[in-house]
Order: C-alpha cells, then sequence, then structure tokens
C-alpha cells in the first residue's frame, strides 16, 4: 500500500549524519513525507490518525509473533511495519497541526529521563534502585506522582489499557498491585490463590444446579490467578498461552494425520490415545 505511484518523482537524497540510525530514520521520514505530498500515494493521503490506529495492534502482534518465533529477519520485518505505522500516523497528525514526531520523540524522551533518576540523576538519592524490583517501584511512583499532578487517576492501577488483551492486562495489573504492596510474600501464595479459585470452580461445576454466571465468574477468576502466578514465577502469561495454544494445534494436527478421515468417526478412547501419541512424538522432535 505504502510505494509510490509509479510515475511519481524520485524521492531526493536526505543529508548524511554518519549515524546510520540517524540517517535510517531520516530516510524513512522522507518517504513518509513523500507518500503523503499532493502527488504521493492516494492511499497513504487518504488515512487518517484514526484510520491507521487499527495498524498499530496489528503490526504489534506480527512482530510479537516473529520474536517468538526467533525469526530474526520477520523481527526486523514487523518491526520496520510498526515503525512506519507509527510514521506515517505522526506525519498525517502534523499536516493536521495537532501534534508531530519531533514532539513524540521529545515527551518520550523526556519521560525516560524523569522516570530513571537513578540513572540521569544522582543514584544515591533515589532507594531501592539497586536491583530491578526497585526500578520498578520507583517507576511505578514517578507515574503516580505525574497522574496526581495532572488531577488524573491517582490509583496504583491507573495508565494499563483496557483494550489490552485480558491476560497481558491481568499481568500488567498484578505488577502494579504488587509494586503497591499488595502481594504474597512468594509464588507459594500466589498457588495457593490458584488452587482455591480451581476449588470454587469445581464446587459450582458440582453444584445441584449450576449457575452459568457463576461458572463464569469463577473461571474468570481461575484465569486471573493463573495470571498472576505468572508475574511472581517471572512468566509472561501472554506468551505462556500463545506457546500453550501453539503446542495444542500441532498436537491436534498431528493427531489428525494420523487418525485420518473424520474425528466423529472414531470413539473418545481412539482419540485420547492418539492425542498422547501425538503428544509424545512432537515432545521427542523438540529435544
Amino acid at each position: 500500500m505504502t510505494d509510490p505511484t509509479p510515475n511519481a518523482r524520485p524521492l531526493e537524497p536526505t543529508q548524511e549524519t554518519g549515524d546510520a540510525r540517524l540517517d535510517a530514520i531520516a530516510r524513512l521520514l522522507a518517504i513518509v513525507d513523500r507518500l503523503r505530498a499532493p502527488d504521493g500515494c492516494p492511499w497513504d493521503r487518504e488515512q487518517s490518525v484514526a484510520s491507521m490506529a487499527s495498524s498499530l495492534t496489528e503490526e504489534a502482534f506480527e512482530a510479537v509473533e516473529a520474536i517468538d518465533q526467533g525469526d530474526v529477519d520477520g523481527t526486523v520485518e514487523e518491526l520496520g511495519d510498526l515503525f512506519m505505522v507509527v510514521t506515517l500516523i505522526a506525519r498525517i497528525a502534523e499536516q493536521d497541526g495537532s501534534f508531530d514526531m519531533a514532539r513524540i520523540a521529545t515527551e518520550v524522551g523526556d519521560k525516560l529521563v524523569r522516570r530513571h533518576p537513578h540513572v540521569f540523576g544522582d543514584p544515591s538519592s533515589v532507594s531501592g534502585a539497586g536491583d530491578s524490583d526497585g526500578v520498578v517501584a520507583n517507576w511505578e511512583r514517578i507515574k503516580r506522582e505525574e497522574r496526581e499532578s495532572k488531577e488524573t487517576d491517582a490509583s496504583a492501577l491507573a495508565g494499563v489499557p483496557v483494550a489490552l488483551p485480558a491476560l497481558q492486562r491481568a499481568d500488567r495489573l498484578g505488577a502494579k498491585a504488587i509494586s503497591a504492596g499488595f502481594k504474597w510474600n512468594d509464588a507459594r501464595g500466589a498457588h495457593a490463590k490458584l488452587i482455591e479459585e480451581v476449588g470454587e470452580l469445581t464446587a459450582e461445576l458440582d453444584a445441584e444446579a449450576p449457575d452459568a454466571a457463576r461458572i463464569e465468574s469463577e473461571l474468570g477468576d481461575v484465569l486471573l490467578a493463573g495470571a498472576l502466578l505468572g508475574r511472581y514465577l517471572k512468566i509472561d502469561p501472554e506468551r505462556a498461552t500463545r506457546d500453550a495454544v501453539r503446542r495444542f494445534e500441532a498436537r491436534f494436527r498431528n493427531m489428525e494425520a494420523s487418525v485420518g478421515g473424520s474425528l466423529a468417526d472414531r470413539t473418545l478412547d481412539e482419540l485420547v490415545a492418539a492425542w498422547h501419541a501425538a503428544k509424545s512424538e512432537l515432545e521427542t522432535e523438540a529435544r
């Protein structure tokens, strides 16, 4: 979509700085400017900040997938696509007069300096900044102070987008709650909570008159408790779930191939046996 029209004038070279990073970014900015020019690409010129918003999540998820797969070339490509979307949004906004790339870069740069006083200030004046847990606690404290100064939501849980995938949002909220002091002593406490929630779900399933709404609520609590346990184990629940889904898909496809024909024609015992065989085969291949 983001290619100049065939008869458009060529891109004028940008002045090189000697820093490959800056030179590459300057070239990308020039390309996007050219695409948004009056004689640029019709598709790019039709876009708005709002119309490009969904591309942010799409490209971000594609980048995450490439990273999870250990695909270096794919990661570079997908991160490039994500960077392009940000650059295009910034150019559109600049033409609309609302903001630009300079403001984006300046504000995030200022934020990073402000939230890393142990790096850009006097380390001895910052308590608990000698390890990552202390750094996170100071980061959350500074963010909370920023929200208070702006008279926005000052809750310790503020700042986590509602639109995040549920497990990822649970993990981020859990991190904030832990940083605020609402935490178990160790992973065993979080694990015990997970077992407790599974017990409550079991009780609802075993009730004489199971209530669908209650079962849904208890299942949600189990998933939340599992995500919070991941925080204590330093395991990303979103990534762990993606990996589990990939394993399930691979095993299911292997089972389908080994059984042949319709699964509906097979007994449950046959399918379970084929499933375990597929699981064993794939685990052996992975070693």
